[in-house]
């Protein structure tokens, strides 16, 4: 199957029958009727609705080199700067779909995928790597149109830098057994962000490993036998467009992961028990590159719809004449225009690997990943400081269809616009500013990528600050440091 359509993305969650709970039960019938769920998973079913289009399907899709079918352009293992700007479209052309708001739409982990299978000779003869399974499923998921969900972080309980494990049953996720079949993982993994409506998770370990029984990587179905996706409390805020236009439409739903002695099947393992590449393979695979141009392109649409809602604030209410209110929007121009920037200087100064694959700039994409989990809670900040009072003087929907109709007609209208549609605005700017769903996505902004403070340390050390250091030495006349 190629690349599939929404009800098709729909009908194949819905009969994995995946283990999920919500506010301590488990989710029976169809999850894609379940409240938690129905809005997002609609969505992400436009997403796959869009991609076979006629007049988008040429951007969405490339012909796959083993079948000659259109799959997802997100799967491209880019040759060219001109592949990287395909990609790029394709990855915008459905971000604008949620304006940016769904930051693991099925791109991103495709995106994933593609930059493991692109690095795959990193694990060419190393203790316990399993290459050709990652090359199969990158095939697999590729021709198939496999949605996946990932997870790799351990559960918080001590995170002191020399806390070691002690538990007599595993917290963080390991290996507990390896037979004939596969390996036997048991313990748990935090933030699946759409945990239980994908069809697959990649499961791995992030780097500072502290036993060879936590480093690995594979992928399984999300209805694996002993897998279960507990979930947060939903922020879905209602059903209402008009109430909850962001929440009752993006919320992703984010799950501690839980393995209860999960059997992963050998042709599923990509590596296990070795510090070293468990360590190593992310950071030295393609996977920051990739995953980082994919962010940023989505983030940039993210940016752009941020802004229309501060300038549709200032057009309502009728503040665009004031200076302050200038420089506040002028922040998320400069902000806006700089991710482009670094966007296309990142594609511009691309270079073929070792592998011949076209890698974007990294350190410029790093300096983009370090810029916008500082800007984005500003923008929420401006959002709240030029709606002020008006962000707490929200009626419902219902409200104008009722015997109050004519008070808030004549009460709440705007400057410019009448009191339903200036409503509609100050609902969608508290939902993303205010609301459950909103504070969420600043956090999630803010940590996208792991603490700006371990990003911030990542680029100083990447960065060649010698040539400049040089030449102050140059210019003072002094011996450089050896």
């Amino acid at each position: 199957m190629p690349a599939i359509n929404g009800d098709q993305y729909i009908d194949r969650i819905d009969r994995l029958k995946t283990n999920v709970w919500v506010d301590g039960n488990p989710v029976e019938g169809k999850i894609s009727e379940h409240p938690a769920f129905k809005g997002v998973m609609k969505s992400q079913g436009r997403l796959y609705d869009f991609q076979l289009e006629e007049a988008f399907k040429h951007e969405m899709t490339y012909q796959s080199p083993l079948t000659g079918k259109q799959v997802g352009m997100s799967y491209l293992q880019p040759k060219t700067i001109e592949d990287l700007v395909s990609r790029r479209t394709m990855i915008q052309n459905w971000a604008k779909l949620s304006n940016g708001m769904m930051g693991r739409s099925p791109d991103y982990m495709n995106t994933v995928i593609m930059a493991f299978a692109s690095s795959v000779d990193l694990l060419n003869g190393k203790e316990n790597c399993f290459p050709e399974n990652v090359t199969k499923f990158y095939e697999y998921a590729r021709e198939h149109d496999v949605s996946i969900t990932h997870t790799f972080i351990d559960p918080q309980v001590d995170r002191s830098h020399y806390h070691f494990e002690h538990a007599e049953e595993p917290i963080a996720a390991k290996v507990i057994e390896r037979n004939d079949e596969g390996i036997v993982i048991k313990g748990a993994k935090v933030l699946a962000t759409q945990g239980g409506i994908t069809d697959e998770i990649l499961v791995l370990s992030a780097a500072g490993l502290d036993g060879k029984d936590k480093g690995f990587s594979f992928s399984i179905p999300s209805n694996s036998k002993g897998l279960k996706f507990i979930c947060r409390e939903s922020f879905v805020g209602g059903e209402s467009a008009f109430d909850h236009p962001l929440s009752s439409r993006f919320e992703e739903m984010d799950t501690i992961v839980v393995f209860d002695s999960v059997l992963v099947p050998w042709e599923r393992v990509f590596y296990f028990n070795n510090s070293e590449i468990s360590n190593t393979f992310m950071a030295n695979s393609s996977f920051s590159a990739f995953s980082m141009h994919q962010v940023v392109a989505r983030r940039i649409v993210k940016t752009e719809f941020i802004l229309g809602i501060v300038q549709s604030i200032i057009e309502t209410i009728n503040i665009g004449g004031y200076q302050h209110v200038q420089e506040k929007a002028a922040e998320i121009i400069v902000a806006l225009e700089t991710m482009k920037a670094l966007l296309f200087k990142a594609e511009m100064e691309a270079r073929a690997d070792e592998w011949g694959y076209m890698r974007p700039d990294q350190l410029t994409l790093q300096i983009a990943s370090n810029l916008f989990p500082k800007m984005y809670p500003r923008f929420t900040e401006i959002i709240q400081l030029l709606g002020a009072s008006g962000l707490m003087t929200i009626p419902t929907g219902t409200s104008f269809q009722s015997g109050i109709k004519k008070d808030l007609e004549q009460y709440l209208q705007g400057a410019s616009r009448k009191a339903e549609d200036r409503m509609k605005i100050f609902r969608l700017a508290w939902d993303i500013s205010m609301s459950s769903f909103g504070a969420r996505e600043t956090l999630y902004e803010r940590f996208f990528f792991g603490d700006p403070i371990r990003l911030a340390s990542q680029l100083y050390s990447s960065y060649d600050l010698k040539p400049y250091v040089n030449c102050v030495d140059s210019y003072l006349n002094i011996d450089p440091l050896s």
